[in-house]
């Protein structure tokens, strides 16, 4: 579906329905609902996907997304919802992770995939979530249990994660490639 033309300009058309109304969402993020759209109304018609398209509004697409990232900044109770702070630059734990990066790469080979799992499982483990790490950022902002976990699961929910496709190191590598970015060896 996604080397289609229909999807080509579905794709470029719903991006620039996006910047007319002044909203800005990731490529790869427009290439993954306008795919799960399509499909939901084929099967939900019982037709062909290619015959989906004939019910895709680019206009519409965009006036949900823009409506949707309108309320989920409205709906935060926090203005900084999903944006962990930056811990101390003398914490151990980010020296750590971000001084294990290039030995790590260097290790696998140049393979950036398992080098950004490792450090993002590292960091997931470094207990930010659950307020663990002393974390001068979250001052005042973490109740006697951590962050509120059920909040944080609930927008992160929001905003439909498929977990599972990340960890597909191909996924990954395309998305990269989707957004401009290629990884060279020198």
């Amino acid at each position: 579906m996604r080397r289609s033309k229909a999807f080509k300009e579905a794709v470029g058309q719903t991006l620039a329905e996006l910047a007319r109304r002044g909203v800005t969402i990731a490529p790869a993020t427009v290439e993954d609902t306008i795919e799960q759209k399509i499909r939901m109304v084929a099967s939900h018609l019982g037709i062909q996907e290619r015959s989906a398209w004939r019910y895709f509004d680019a206009g519409r697409l965009a006036e949900g997304l823009a409506q949707s990232a309108q309320d989920f900044e409205a709906s935060s109770t926090e203005g900084d919802v999903g944006q962990a702070p930056m811990p101390p630059l003398d914490n151990p734990e980010l020296a750590l992770i971000l001084g294990s990066f290039p030995d790590n790469l260097a290790s696998t080979g140049g393979d950036l995939y398992a080098t950004v799992l490792n450090a993002c499982v590292n960091a997931w483990m470094a207990g930010h979530l659950h307020g663990e790490d002393g974390c001068s950022g979250c001052d005042g902002r973490r109740s006697t249990s951590g962050h509120d976990w059920d909040a944080r699961m609930k927008a992160l929910l929001q905003m439909q994660p498929d977990v599972l496709k990340w960890l597909d190191r191909e996924q990954w590598t395309a998305a990269l490639q989707r957004n401009g970015y290629g990884v060279t060896r020198r």
